[in-house]
């Protein structure tokens, strides 16, 4: 599910908006979704629910649609940390964000969701995404991980 073409390595965003923005562009040019209004939405309105910024620089941002073709995962490291309201208050500049089918969205996005929340308790994992120094390494790092 993570390939090297849906990880964007140290962007250059602003804010929240702006990766939302980004993460529903991109979700159209790589074919998971057919409308970008759409996923842009699902971000705004899941994050009004409560914040998906983690700790220690990660967020997880989620969104569900009718507009998504197949479950995907998008990750965005930043250039610089940007405020997301993150559970500790810090910076984020990890986005692992998660797009889901509304026909999936019970079973598969949960197991995606548990997955990636049970990786970022692991410091050793986390520490190693940050430090990583190209798409290769993080994909390799998170599939090799998920494999699990």
């Amino acid at each position: 599910m993570i390939h090297q073409n849906t990880i964007f390595f140290n962007r250059e965003l602003n804010s929240q908006d702006e990766v939302f923005h980004f993460l529903s562009k991109k979700s159209i040019e790589l074919g998971i979704a057919t409308n970008e209004e759409s996923v842009y939405k699902g971000f705004i309105e899941r994050e009004q629910q409560g914040t998906t910024g983690m700790m220690d620089g990660f967020a997880i941002p989620h969104t569900k649609s009718k507009e998504i073709l197949t479950p995907s995962i998008i990750i965005v490291r930043l250039e610089k940390g940007l405020d997301w309201n993150s559970m500790d208050g810090n910076p984020t500049s990890f986005i692992i964000s998660l797009l889901i089918p509304d026909n999936e969205a019970g079973t598969t996005h949960l197991k995606i969701l548990a997955s990636i929340a049970r990786m970022l308790m692991k410091a050793d994992i986390k520490e190693s995404l940050l430090l990583a120094t190209s798409e290769q390494e993080i994909e390799t790092i998170l599939n090799n991980y998920l494999k699990q």
